[in-house]
């Protein structure tokens, strides 16, 4: 009985609790999402980014023995990886679900370190992922993998590069030119790019020409039509004058239409989105920096609440690739069946993927077809449901049928005595939507195109009116955020996960500012490209900078150890930099320019000098007087002050205001020119719109002013 009474007892002792699964992602808004699909078996926690990195007191690369990197605790980083490895000691397998791409790699090849630093017994996977969706994660726990070695090593070789090329220039930089300057690898590449295209734009002087166009009656209809030939010839018009005199030759004459011309045009659908085409379309149609564009992909990627479950509603954003998986192709393929059943072509389009792409992830794609923008609008932030509708929109279209057009181009002729013109009017219309009709956001003219003009050969039409107008030729466009991405993806520099990275740094450095989208250099940043250029020509070269990219590629297939790669590097440019220091004048205080003011302090000259946010003025008896102020930009219309630039609270926007402020509250939103208007002496200030590009007019409102090319 006793027996029977004690081994009852043993059989109602708990059994031990299996040990959970610690799973480490790299970024905490992915930690709810992830941890709803795998349930109370796991513990996921985030490393918040690299734990361990070089650090940032000194080089800490061993240039004589094979460039042998020295890792650190990053500061403020100890806790979470003293956590990280204690919560690995009691769990029963780590599972390493960093990003999928080199710098993940090596995050979770340090963390695989640290943990088995602390504790060997536990196991140490890697997974990874495209997408966080249930199926997609799941599969990733099933499949684990080891780490890359190959994709460690172009990490670290990439990082030693970066670190051997900033950590030599920019001390180099600090001597000569200004304290806390710095120089990258990419980075200042990307600002010789910057600079060259403002010579061009400063150097560009703007001519006149003219247009003339008129208004045709045929019936009812009305069509205006633009003066293309004048005696075969394109018309060159360069003044009023010249227009006029055309004018008076033609308009007592017969207009015939002498030619119809019709042409069908299939229009092809785009490729579903790379990084770059979605950072260029991002800031085209909805006016997003490339860093805003990232920071919205990685919350849509992360996970978005819908209704009582947490979706990750797109693939991961950072990418070279145009490939979509079979699943989603089946997966599209099936709702525009449903949904576009005559626009569904017979068999999935496949898009070619670019010669220089590494092709690791697929294009940015929606993870389920069927959650449409306008589905989960109310889940979404203004932000995201734009970004995404975007993205579902070119994924979508991507798996239609084409679209047709058809154009109709009338040519409507008019003699004057042996002189003839040639007057031309188009029109578009679709006469197949296809792939458009899915298309919101990311509608294009040839969707909007109306109607086409109906008219024949022999058709006699009357003149209702001409109407002649002024241009001026453009110049070269500044770089914006799209265009330079563009730029840097054509000349193989940088990789999708640096694009955005580049265009910040550059402005957090205040190398260059924004000014209408646009990006701009300053004077201290045109001053380090002068520099560079001047000194370090091959290595501040976009061949130099893609071949360096290619390389690492090379790492990263096994086809070259990164210490070679880098020895290669190192030994010439490290000649250079010596040779550079020795020889190099100084630039220190070249910028400096005395001025006719005086300190209102101590009644000492006033410097003009160049400081981390543009020039300012300062006292010359520095530092026994520390008085600095703004540059006065113009004189007040308003009072006897100056008007210097200001910044408005919180969001830190620009303006030009009055120092004698609050007495005068007169204020620009305009950046005053060093000129005056010929007109009414006010100052001038620098407008910028589509039509007219950058241009010059005068602040007085009363005033009607418009600087042109001929006044510079």
């Amino acid at each position: 009985m006793a027996a029977k009474t004690k081994e009852k007892k043993q059989s109602k002792k708990k059994k031990p609790a299996e040990k959970q699964i610690l799973v480490i992602v790299e970024s905490p808004g992915k930690v709810k999402t992830i941890e709803k699909y795998l349930g109370s078996s796991y513990n996921v926690k985030a490393s918040m980014g690299h734990l361990i990195d070089l650090p940032k007191s000194r080089t800490a690369i061993d240039v004589d023995h094979n460039f042998e990197p020295e890792y650190i605790t990053v500061r403020g980083r100890a806790k979470i990886l003293k956590e990280l490895q204690g919560d690995a000691k009691k769990s029963g397998k780590v599972l390493l679900a960093c990003d999928n791409d080199r710098e993940g790699e090596a995050i979770a090849w340090h963390l695989r370190n640290a943990i088995t630093a602390k504790t060997e017994a536990v196991p140490i996977e890697r997974i990874s992922f495209n997408e966080i969706t249930p199926q997609a994660i799941r599969d990733a726990v099933v499949n684990p993998r080891t780490i890359d070695e190959a994709k460690v090593s172009a990490q670290k070789a990439r990082r030693v590069l970066d670190r051997l090329v900033g950590y030599n220039l920019s001390p180099l930089l600090w001597k000569k030119v200004k304290n806390g300057l710095s120089a990258g690898r990419v980075q200042s590449v990307a600002l010789r790019l910057i600079c060259e295209r403002e010579r061009e734009v400063e150097s560009f002087i703007p001519e006149e020409y003219w247009t003339l166009e008129a208004d045709f009656k045929s019936g009812k209809s009305v069509y205006s039509a633009q003066m293309v030939l004048w005696n075969n010839n394109k018309p060159v018009l360069k003044n009023e004058t010249e227009v006029k005199k055309i004018i008076d030759k033609i308009k007592n004459n017969e207009f015939k239409v002498c030619d119809v011309r019709e042409t069908d045009k299939t229009i092809r659908p785009k490729a579903p989105f790379t990084t770059s085409q979605l950072q260029q379309t991002a800031a085209n149609k909805l006016g997003f920096t490339s860093r805003k564009t990232m920071q919205v992909a990685q919350q849509l990627y992360e996970g978005v609440s819908i209704g009582s479950s947490r979706v990750g509603l797109i693939t991961y954003m950072r990418t070279d690739s145009v490939r979509i998986s079979n699943t989603a192709l089946e997966d599209v393929r099936a709702w525009l069946g449903k949904n576009y059943p005559n626009e569904l072509p017979e068999k999935g389009i496949e898009y070619t993927v670019g010669k220089n792409a590494q092709d690791a992830h697929e294009a940015i794609r929606p993870t389920y077809t069927e959650y449409t923008p306008e589905s989960i609008k109310e889940s979404l932030s203004k932000d995201q449901f734009r970004l995404y509708s975007i993205i579902w929109e070119r994924f979508v279209s991507s798996q239609m049928n084409n679209a047709k057009s058809r154009t109709v181009s009338v040519d409507i002729k008019v003699t004057a005595g042996e002189e003839e013109g040639i007057f031309r009017v188009s029109g578009t219309k679709l006469m197949d939507k296809g792939f458009y009709r899915v298309l919101k956001l990311l509608s294009s003219k040839e969707e909007s195109a109306g109607s086409c003009p109906s008219l024949k050969q022999g058709d006699k039409v009357t003149v209702d009116k001409f109407r002649n107008e002024q241009h001026f030729t453009q110049g070269p466009a500044r770089y914006s955020d799209a265009s330079i991405v563009r730029t840097l993806e054509e000349k193989g520099i940088g990789r999708p996960s640096t694009y955005a990275s580049i265009i910040s740094v550059l402005l957090d450095r205040y190398y260059v500012t924004r000014s209408n989208k646009q990006l701009v250099p300053t004077v201290l940043g045109k001053l380090i490209n002068d520099v560079l250029v001047e000194h370090f020509p091959a290595y501040v070269n976009a061949d130099f900078t893609a071949s360096m990219e290619t390389k690492l590629d090379a790492v990263e297939d096994n086809k070259i150890s990164w210490p070679q790669m880098i020895r290669e590097f190192w030994d010439p440019f490290k000649t250079t930099v010596d040779d550079v220091s020795r020889t190099i004048e100084s630039y220190k205080g070249t910028l400096d320019e005395k001025t006719d003011l005086l300190c209102e302090k101590c009644g000492q000259p006033l410097l003009k000098k160049l400081g981390r946010f543009g020039f300012f003025l300062a006292c010359s008896a520095f530092p026994e007087c520390r008085n600095t102020k703004s540059i006065p930009l113009a004189k007040c219309p308003k009072c006897t002050g100056d008007i210097v630039a200001r910044k408005t609270k919180g969001r830190g926007k620009e303006f030009y205001g009055c120092t004698n402020y609050p007495e005068c509250d007169f204020i620009s939103h305009f950046k005053p020119v060093n000129q005056n208007c010929p007109k009414c002496g006010f100052f001038m200030v620098e407008k910028y719109d589509k039509k007219n590009g950058s241009h010059k007019v005068c602040i007085n409102t009363e005033c009607d002013y418009l600087h042109s090319a001929e006044e510079d």
